[in-house]
């Protein structure tokens, strides 16, 4: 009984303070939830909530309604800024985590609005991590990658909301229904503030584009021994006439390095390709039949 209790007074407390945070929100034609994150008035959100709108609505548990606007929207990564015309209005941001800290079985609540039904709360446990989202904006395709999975109930009206873990930071933004049971959340790191930033600040991500399509794969046994590496991504597929092709990257290629920094999956070039990557020389180092092979790639912007 002590068990349980436990488990109750840890999902109340991370209710308490998070689900006043979160946001019903209605945009166009869309509708779910929104998560404070500055005291300045900006929530985010998924894209696909927000589509093409510009201006909305969020409504929040306390019954304060903030028109809010559309600061940037990223397809690629389905997440979206919005900015309430009056900040002093909402409620203080929540507390942002790191999903890179997350372990499987570790327990999280999320919070959010599913079936319009406002401030509802569930919890589960990390159920899975690494799950990859496939992503698209016109013909530009990506995969958003380390996400989270969690068998925290899920509906539609959670996309948005918010999936904090036991000591109510935000580790996640929850995003589509994936299945019965079966919750996805973008992770909230490094690269997700990056993101975030770049919208706030433009309106919109810059990426790079190098044009290779990857798996994770092993390292043979004698050169992890000798480069203390065990793992890289091994190339299925080098896009005809890109900026990998014409420096020469192969597919069948194992990749351990991009711009000098160890990469073991997809995400870790990725890292590599935001904007300011764009016309840059970019070293790559590849295992090629057992040999070492460096090549400079340029990458283009990602159109």
């Amino acid at each position: 009984m002590d068990e349980l209790d436990a488990y109750s007074r840890t999902v109340s407390a991370v209710a308490a303070e998070v689900t006043p945070r979160v946001a019903a929100v209605r945009i166009g034609r869309g509708s779910g939830s929104a998560v404070v994150v500055s005291a300045d008035g900006v929530l985010v959100t998924n894209a696909h909530v927000v589509a093409d709108a510009r201006h909305g609505r969020a409504d929040f548990l306390d019954g304060v309604q903030a028109p809010v606007r559309v600061v940037g929207v990223d397809p690629l990564s389905d997440l979206a800024v919005l900015r309430a015309d009056h900040p002093a209005d909402l409620p203080p941001p929540v507390r942002l985590g790191d999903a890179d800290r997350l372990v499987v079985g570790q327990l999280v609540v999320a919070v959010g609005n599913p079936l319009g039904l406002a401030g509802s709360v569930t919890a589960g446990v990390v159920s899975a991590l690494g799950r990859s989202l496939p992503t698209r904006s016109g013909r530009a395709g990506r995969v958003v990658e380390a996400v989270i999975q969690t068998d925290a109930a899920l509906n539609p009206g959670n996309s948005g909301g918010a999936l904090a873990d036991s000591a109510g930071r935000v580790v996640g933004i929850n995003t589509p229904v994936a299945g019965v049971g079966l919750g996805l959340a973008v992770p909230v790191n490094a690269t997700t503030r990056r993101i975030v930033e770049a919208l706030l600040r433009d309106g919109r991500v810059r990426r790079a584009y190098l044009g290779v399509v990857g798996t994770p794969a092993p390292v043979p046994a004698d050169v992890a021994e000798r480069h203390s590496r065990h793992s890289g991504v091994r190339l299925a597929e080098v896009v005809p006439g890109s900026p990998a092709a014409e420096a020469g990257l192969r597919a069948g290629d194992l990749v351990l390095d991009v711009g000098r920094h160890p990469v073991q999956n997809a995400q870790g070039i990725q890292k590599q390709l935001f904007g300011d990557a764009v016309g840059v020389p970019l070293p790559v180092t590849v295992l090629r039949n057992g040999a070492m092979v460096d090549v400079v790639a340029v990458p283009t912007e990602l159109g």
